[in-house]
Order: C-alpha cells, then sequence, then structure tokens
C-alpha cells in the first residue's frame, strides 16, 4: 500500500516537474535571455530618453518598424546605451516578426544633414537585427535637403546596409511606404502610443514573467525536497514535519495566489486599452503581450494544479503516517496494560479450601476484572480504530491488522480465562457451602444423638418423643437436600481440584455414616415405642414415684457446649416471639410512657423538653460535634460529586475521543446543561469547605460561616433559575451514547439528571442540620448566629423559590428588573369591586372570584394567570400570564373584610379600583398583609425623608415667615399622614375610608 501511494506521489511529482519546465522554458523565450541579457528596468533611464521607439506598427509584409524621432541629443547618446536599447527593441517582437526584418524611420526634418549622416551611419554599424528597408525624412530646410540629395548620390557606397534606404521629402512621402495606421501621430498617423504607458507594460510582463519563473522554481524545489522526504517513526516528530510542511505549502499557495493576482491585473490593464474606444485595436505588439499573459496565467493554473495533486497525496501520506504512530504508541500501551493484567489474572488461584478463601478470591477476581474493564473496552476501541483505517485504505494495512487481530485475542484469552475462573469459583463455593451445610447437619445429628438419655428413652412416651425427634431431625436433611451434594460432586467433577474432591468424599462419607447412625437409632426407637403398647401386669406406684411427664413440645436440641455460649450470645440477634413481644410490650406499660413520650413532642406531661433539659453538656456537644461531623463529610461528598460531574461529563463534551457521540441537540449547549455548577464547585471547593473544616472544633459557632457567605450562597438562584432549560435540555438528548459512555466512565449508579439535582438538594439540607444544630445548643455562645444563619438559608430558598415562578410570567412589557427586589409570591381567589365599568360586568366580578396570582414587587404588585400544559408526557413548569398591575405608590390596603377572616382587600387611586383577595389560610393573610404593610412604611419614611430635605433646601431660599409657613404645612402633612390609620374592621365606608392605610 505504501508502495502504491509513493508511486502515485512521484508520478504527480513528476507532472509538477514538466509543468514547471514549460513554465521556465516560455518565460526564457519572452525574455530571450540568449540574445538580451538585459531587462526594462535595467535600462530604464535609457529609455526614457526616447531616442529609439518600437511603438508597435508593422510594415506591409509584417516587418517591426522601429523609429528614431527628433532627438537633438542623439551624438551625445553613448555608444553602451545605444547598443543597449536597440539590442532590446529588437528582441521584443517573436521570432517571426523580426526573421521577416526591422523597418527604420529616421526622422530628421528638423536637423541638419550632417548629423542625420552621423546617425545613420552609427544605425548602420551597430544595429543587431535584419533590416528590410530603411526610411529616412531628410531635413525640412531647403540648404540641408539640397546638401542631402548631392550627399547621397556621392556616399551611398559608404554605409554598410545592404538594403535600400529611401530618402523621403515629406510626410505624405512616408505615407507611400506606411500606412497611417501603423504611424504614431507625429509622423501623421494614427496609431495610439504613449511611451510611458509601454514601458509600464514591458517592466511589468517582465516582472511577472520572473515572478512566474520564480514561483516555479520554488515548487520545483519543494517538491524534490518532499518527495526525498523519510517518514518519522514517533508521533512528535511526525506531527513537527506535518506542521512544517503545512506551513511552507500555505506560504508557496500565498506565493501562487499573489503571481496569479499580480497576472489578472497586468491582463487587465492590456485589455482596458481596447475598452477606451470602440474604434481602438490593439496593435500586434499589445497583441503579443496580452497572449503572453494570458499563456503565462493559464501555465501557472496548471501547475498550480498540479502541486496541489501532488500536495494531496504527500499530505494524505504524512496524515496516515500519524495515524500510524499514535495507533502504534496506542498500541504498545495498551499492550504493557493488558500483560500486566493477564499475568495478574494467571497468578490469581483458583482454587480454596474454604468458603471464606473462596469468596475472598471472586473478590480478587471481580476486583481485577473491574480494574481490567476500561483497559479491555480501550483495546477494543483500538481494533475498531484500527478497522477504521483498514477501511479507509490506510498505506500501512499489513502492520494495522495483525495488531487488532493480537488486541483481540489478548481481550478475549483474559475474558476467557476470567470467565473459566470464575466458573471454578462460582461451583466450588457452591460444593463448599454443601459440604458445610452437610458438616453442621452431621455435627447438629451427632450431638442430638448423644443428648438423648437412655433412661427417658425407656418408657413409651419417651422413646415417642425421642422418636419424634429423630423423624424430624432426618426430614431436615431431605429439606435441606444433603444428597444433593453427591449430585453437585458428579456434575463439577471435571473443573474441582483434587483438595476438594477429597474433601466432598470425606463430607459425603460423613453424612452416610450419620445417616446410618439415624437409622440404627430410629429402627431401636421405633421398637422401644411398640413394646410399651403390649399389656404389663398392673403395678400400683407411689404417687412420689411418678415420672414427670415431659413437655408434648420438645425444643430443638441445642448443640454442644463448645458452641452453647455462641449460640446463648446469639439469641439476642433473632426475631422475638409472639409471646415474648406481649411480654415486652407489658413491661413497657407497666413502666410508663416517659420514652414514648419522648419520640412525639408535644405528648403528655412534655416529657420531651424534659429530656432535653435533664440532658448533660457533655451529650449535648457529643451530638453538636456528631451534627458537625455529618456536615463536614456531607460537604467534602458534595464537592466530590460536583467535580465529577464536571470532569466527567462537561469537559467531556470538549473530549475529541468522544465528539462524535454528541448528539446535535447538545452542541453547544453546555451552559444551557450545567448552568452555573463551575461557579457552584468553585465557591464550595475553594471556599466554603474549607470554612466549614475550621470551625469542626467549635461547631456552635457553624452559622457565622453561612452568614459570612450569604452573598456568595445566592448563587443558587441562578442555578435553580436554569434548572427548567437543562431540565428539557436533558429529555431531549438524555438517552443519547454520549452520557451512557460517561456514566460508565464515572461507575456513576444514577444518570447525570440525578446528579444535577445535588445543588438543589444541597441548599434545602443546610437549614436542617443549622435547625437539628439549634436544637442541642443551650449555651447562648454561637446560638444568635445558628438562628440567623438558619434564617439566611431560609430566605435563599425563598428567594430562590421566588426567582423560579417569577421567570416563568409572560407577557410583562418591561423589565421585572425595574420593580425592585421579589417580596412574595402565590396564588389567590381575586374579586374586583370597581367604581368604574359596567354594572353588570361589577356585579359579576364582586360574586366570581378570580383565580390569580400575585407577584408582590417593592414597585408594583402583578396580577397574573396560572397556566400549565402537559408536553411529550412531562409536566411542563407553570407559566404566569400577565393580566393586570399596581404600582405600590397609589395602593392601600384594608387588613380585615366582613364575612370572612381570610380575605383582605388592596385599592387604588382613592378606592377607584378594589380588590378583595382571599388567602388559603390565616398565615398567608397574615405575612402578605405584614409584608405590604413594611412597603408602603418604607415608602412613607422615604417621602418623608424627601420633604426634610426640601424643607432644609428651601429654608435657605426664602425668608423665615416663609419657612415657618412650611413648617407648619409639613407638620399638618405628618399629622394626616395615613400611617396612624390602619384598618381592623369593616364597619362603615366612611370609616374605611379614613382609616385606611394608601
Amino acid at each position: 500500500m505504501l508502495c502504491r501511494l509513493e508511486e502515485e506521489e512521484e508520478m504527480s511529482l513528476l507532472e509538477l516537474q514538466q509543468r514547471v519546465d514549460c513554465i521556465i522554458t516560455h518565460v526564457d523565450e519572452i525574455m530571450q535571455q540568449e540574445i538580451r541579457p538585459l531587462l526594462a528596468v535595467d535600462i530604464i533611464e535609457q529609455l526614457h530618453r526616447q531616442f529609439a521607439l518600437l511603438s508597435g506598427g508593422r510594415g506591409q509584409e509584417g516587418s517591426p518598424i522601429i523609429t528614431f524621432p527628433e532627438f537633438s541629443g542623439f551624438n551625445e547618446v553613448s555608444d553602451e546605451d545605444f547598443i543597449n536599447v536597440v539590442t532590446y527593441l529588437t528582441s521584443i517582437p517573436s521570432m517571426d516578426a523580426a526573421s521577416i526584418g526591422f523597418i527604420i524611420i529616421l526622422d530628421r526634418r528638423k536637423d541638419k544633414w550632417n548629423s542625420a549622416i552621423a546617425s545613420l551611419a552609427r544605425i548602420a554599424g551597430s544595429f543587431p537585427g535584419n533590416l528590410q528597408l530603411v526610411l529616412v525624412l531628410k531635413p525640412s530646410r531647403f540648404l540641408q535637403r539640397a546638401i542631402a540629395d548631392v550627399s547621397m548620390r556621392l556616399h551611398r557606397d559608404d554605409f554598410k546596409l545592404k538594403v535600400p534606404i529611401v530618402m523621403l521629402n515629406s510626410l505624405s512621402d512616408l505615407h507611400g511606404y506606411i500606412d497611417k495606421g501603423q504611424l504614431t501621430c507625429d509622423l501623421g498617423g494614427t496609431l495610439d502610443y504613449c511611451h510611458s504607458q509601454w514601458i509600464h507594460h514591458r517592466t511589468a510582463i517582465e516582472n511577472f514573467a520572473l515572478t512566474v519563473k520564480s514561483t516555479a522554481q520554488m515548487l520545483q524545489q519543494f517538491g524534490t525536497d518532499l518527495a526525498e522526504t523519510e517518514l518519522p517513526n514517533d508521533v512528535q516528530c511526525t506531527k513537527d514535519l506535518l506542521i512544517t510542511h503545512t506551513e511552507k505549502h500555505d506560504k508557496l499557495k500565498d506565493e501562487l495566489k499573489l503571481a496569479v493576482k499580480q497576472g489578472n491585473t497586468l491582463l487587465s490593464c492590456i485589455k482596458d486599452q481596447a475598452t477606451k474606444a470602440e474604434s481602438h485595436i490593439l496593435n500586434p505588439d499589445e497583441v503579443e503581450n496580452q497572449t503572453t499573459v494570458e499563456r503565462l496565467l493559464a501555465q501557472l493554473d496548471e501547475t498550480e494544479n498540479a502541486f496541489e495533486q501532488f500536495w494531496s497525496r504527500h499530505h494524505l501520506k504524512l496524515e496516515q503516517c500519524l495515524q500510524l504512530r499514535h495507533f502504534e504508541q496506542d498500541f504498545k500501551e495498551v499492550k504493557v496494560s493488558l500483560d500486566g493484567l493477564s499475568e495478574a489474572l494467571l497468578g490469581l488461584s483458583d482454587t480454596g479450601d474454604c468458603v471464606a478463601r473462596v469468596e475472598q478470591l471472586l473478590g480478587e477476581l471481580k476486583t481485577l476484572e473491574d480494574k481490567a474493564q476500561e483497559c479491555l473496552e480501550k483495546a477494543q476501541l483500538q481494533a475498531q480504530h484500527g478497522d477504521q483505517l483498514i477501511q479507509s485504505n490506510h498505506y500501512a494495512i499489513d502492520s494495522i491488522r495483525p495488531k487488532c487481530v493480537e488486541l483481540r485475542r489478548i481481550c478475549d484469552d483474559f475474558s476467557n480465562e476470567a470467565k473459566k475462573k470464575r466458573d471454578v469459583l462460582t461451583k466450588s463455593l457452591e460444593i463448599l457451602k454443601r459440604i458445610d451445610e452437610v458438616n453442621q447437619w452431621c455435627e447438629s445429628g451427632v450431638y442430638l444423638l448423644a443428648s438423648q438419655a437412655v433412661d427417658r428413652c425407656q418408657t413409651q412416651e419417651g422413646a415417642e418423643a425421642a422418636l419424634q425427634d429423630i423423624e424430624r431431625y432426618m426430614k431436615t436433611a431431605k429439606e435441606q437436600q444433603l444428597s444433593h451434594l453427591k449430585e453437585l460432586n458428579n456434575q463439577y467433577e471435571v473443573v474441582l481440584s483434587e483438595l476438594l474432591k477429597s474433601k466432598v468424599q470425606t463430607a459425603l462419607k460423613t453424612l452416610n455414616d450419620v445417616q446410618e447412625m439415624f437409622e440404627k437409632r430410629h429402627a431401636s426407637l421405633k421398637k422401644l415405642s411398640t413394646k410399651q403398647t403390649r399389656p404389663v401386669q398392673p403395678v400400683a406406684p407411689r404417687p412420689e414415684s411418678s415420672p414427670k411427664r415431659p413437655s408434648p413440645k420438645i425444643p430443638h436440641p441445642t448443640p454442644p457446649t463448645s458452641h452453647r455460649k455462641t449460640t446463648d450470645n446469639s439469641s439476642t440477634n433473632r426475631q422475638p416471639s409472639d409471646a415474648e413481644l406481649a411480654k415486652r410490650k407489658n413491661i413497657r406499660k407497666a413502666k410508663g410512657g416517659i420514652k414514648i413520650e419522648v419520640m412525639h413532642e408535644g405528648g403528655q406531661g412534655g416529657s420531651s423538653h424534659i429530656l432535653m433539659n435533664n440532658e448533660t453538656e457533655e451529650s449535648l456537644s457529643n451530638r453538636r460535634s456528631h451534627i458537625m461531623n455529618e456536615l463536614i463529610e456531607t460537604e467534602r461528598l458534595y464537592v466530590e460529586e460536583l467535580q465529577s460531574i464536571i470532569e466527567g461529563y462537561a469537559a467531556a463534551l470538549d473530549d475529541p475521543e468522544l465528539i462524535y457521540l454528541i448528539p446535535p441537540s447538545l452542541e453547544n449547549k453546555k451552559e444551557v446543561l450545567f448552568g452555573n455548577l463551575p461557579e457552584i464547585y468553585q465557591f464550595h471547593q475553594k471556599i466554603f469547605l474549607k470554612e466549614l473544616e475550621n470551625s469542626a472544633e467549635k461547631p456552635e459557632l457553624v452559622g457565622t460561616c453561612f452568614l459570612k457567605r450569604k452573598e456568595e450562597l445566592q448563587i443558587y438562584e441562578k442555578y435553580c433559575q436554569n434548572k427548567p432549560r437543562s431540565e428539557a435540555l436533558w429529555r431531549q438528548c438524555g438517552d443519547s451514547m454520549f452520557f451512557q459512555e460517561c456514566q460508565k466512565r464515572l461507575d456513576h449508579k444514577l444518570s447525570l439528571d440525578a446528579y444535577l439535582l445535588k445543588p438543589v438538594q444541597r441548599i434545602t439540607k443546610y437549614q436542617l442540620m443549622l435547625k437539628e444544630m439549634l436544637k442541642c445548643s443551650k449555651n447562648p455562645e454561637g446560638t444568635a448566629e445558628l438562628e440567623e444563619a438558619q434564617a439566611t438559608v431560609l430566605d435563599i430558598i425563598k428567594s430562590v423559590n421566588d426567582s423560579m415562578h417569577q421567570i416563568a410570567i409572560t407577557g410583562f412589557e418591561g423589565s421585572l428588573n425595574d420593580l425592585g427586589k421579589l417580596l412574595m409570591q402565590g396564588s389567590f381567589n381575586v374579586w374586583t369591586d370597581h367604581k368604574k365599568g359596567h354594572s353588570k360586568v361589577k356585579d359579576l366580578a364582586r360574586f366570581k372570584p378570580m383565580q390569580r396570582h400575585l407577584f408582590l414587587y417593592h414597585k408594583m404588585i402583578l396580577f397574573c394567570k396560572k397556566r400549565e400544559e402537559m408536553t411529550d408526557g412531562h409536566e411542563k413548569s407553570p407559566s404566569y400570564s400577565f393580566k393586570h398591575s399596581l404600582k405600590m405608590g397609589s395602593v392601600g390596603i384594608t387588613e380585615n373584610v366582613k364575612g370572612d377572616i381570610k380575605k383582605f382587600e388592596i385599592w387604588y387611586n382613592g378606592r377607584e379600583e378594589v380588590y378583595i383577595i382571599q388567602a388559603p389560610s390565616m398565615d398567608v393573610k397574615n405575612t402578605w398583609v405584614s409584608e405590604i404593610r413594611k412597603v408602603l412604611t418604607s415608602q412613607l419614611e422615604a417621602c418623608r425623608e424627601a420633604s426634610q430635605l426640601h424643607q432644609k433646601i428651601t429654608e435657605n431660599i426664602y425668608h423665615a415667615p416663609m419657612r415657618n409657613m412650611r413648617k407648619t404645612a409639613l407638620r399638618q402633612s405628618d399629622s394626616s399622614s395615613p400611617e396612624t390609620g390602619y384598618r381592623r374592621s369593616d364597619s362603615g365606608p366612611n370609616m374605611r375610608q379614613k382609616r385606611d392605610l394608601g
């Protein structure tokens, strides 16, 4: 497989090299390095002087035209610069065009004939290309033109040019030889030519060609380096090599993109010339430039494709190499673990001489199997991973497949060996238990036979009683199925050890002997009991010598003296008979009910308080210590459980090995499922647990821990608010393989949802422990803190409960956060009695109550309707549909309403709206009335403080008479404050309005 992959990579590299060679050859053709080693950028200054131009025009046969325009300093141009420029210009046209020959136009209309003769001589002496025709525009002045005519007739042979030289008197003569469309405007033509633009295009084309060539050479070198790279033998080196090659590839990819971008920009610039005017037609040089750039771009694209094909094969080889190295490394680790477990299993004995030893061996085997379970699962996963690599056509199939086979073989060998040992030990345990039962039965039977007095068996009654004991005991042998031992021995004989077989034979022999003894005793007693039935000679017995009649119910024989003490001691653990229970009950009744009353507070005589008062300080201290120890131990367990949830479930969501098990509905929803559980864990693990441990020596001061961390404990409110969302998400994906795998790894007996309830359970557990601590705290030290701590925890629980209801409010326009703290919430029957509205509606509202759920805030009371729905078999959390609200600044309250002690009134805007509220109980009513009273009182105090502040400000502004008037007004306002009038009865509407608080 590796050979095939390497062959494909070599073929890809060969193709890449061919593409690169084509590019280099093309670039060399463009640059014509063998003719012209110079580039435009090398002679840029000489080109800008414009003493020679390649405008792109062509003669009738397609000959390129080189123009020598009017240039006053032509004779001052050095020979080197002249040769470089002319050589460069003659190398630009294609080989085909250059082979036809060049046409030279020498424009000397404004110059002297001597200068023209010198220019013509220089051209004739150093022009590097083939010449087809030389056209000379003679000086335009009459004298210079006459001199030119005479000079040319006399000195024509002085020029070494083997082409015709045509002397032209005017531009019209020139147009007879060259079409106007091939001449620039300064020569009377229409050819559009810009020398600076021409230079810019030439430099851009040459730069692009060099860039393409350089990039192609880099690709070629990179491909060669990759092909010659040897694959590493370890994971880290393979990773480093993959990263290095990928970075180089990305860098070359960027170079390719830049080259393509440069070529496209250049091509668009060339094409833009044709789009400037509809009549504009690209000259042959411009067409050739465009063709050159397009060809380079096409070759660059082909090279890029070849490079990507080569890279994809090389990258695949590196990735498969990295997969192989990971697989080999994991295989070694798993193999070492499995070998160690196999050695431990082989070293575990499957032979035991007693029940305890076999049970110990079974326990050790179970421990070893549990320990090996994770390793075996890892080995199976590793083998499955190997199968996946094989199915993906990995190049190292021949190396991976044997390792997968070996892993499965080792796992199967371990499982079979463990199963075999468990089978042997289980059967041995069953045999040994049967042997113990047989031995115990034989021992008790021998004791029974020895305990039967011979003199008592001489009478008929004694013999019958002894016979009944024998028959009863022989019957127990059948009930216990003691003979089953022989069947088990025959069934398990193949797997039993020689020692165990010997024990079985001994036990069976003993059982047989004892049964024979019982049969003989049974036969003899049978004879004695039948002998007594024959008539005997009557003898008058003496009363004092009459034998005592034994009890009709002979008790079970007691074991020998060696076991008698054990039996007596263990008798306290057996279940008492009905008579014993009745006897004990009578004893309790006789002694009085003090202890019974202790178990129930509020019983007769208040005995629980008496016992508590009589309890010593030492016992109270012991109870406090016990409660404190329980609090600390459960706190440690709680922290460990939170840690297991975070590390075993939350962190596993980021484990790449388990990512394929994560259901889609759980993606990016870790915070929804776990809420702020990490925050709760950090608080308890780093702060609260340590503070509880520091209070272990003084349990009575534990209340300060809760008071000190009152604010931090508010984090439970956020957790409980998120709980409905978490439960809804769990119902969607709780059955996924991901959670099952995590639970298996953690060895949790319960699923995650049970552990997510732990914070809710924990916050309620605190107040119970504080309550128990208060019961055994008699000293004033710490008692106040304990009471306050318990109240704090209860407030937190209430706040959590209230917030759970608050988040279910729907339809309220505005922010609930602007209403202040939520003080109370609960369901009530509500009647309305409004001054405004239709009379029938008012009467209906007066007699028909509405079910409303009220939320009391500092600034407002909300009236909501409770709704509950069922979805997918799960009861949703109740939702509260907003119906109405009352601002507390305009609310009044009447505590008692005639006709029902559980009713109270809330009225609004001077009884414009009246709401009669019926609480479910008097306690609920009193609590709400008290809380509303506190809110109204606090608002009243706030108004008073505002008035006092306003008074101080106005005293500094107005005169003293005005201040006196305002003091009088304020005193009148205070005297009419509704704080003094609080409604207690409903004697009349006039009195109600005077006493209502509002």
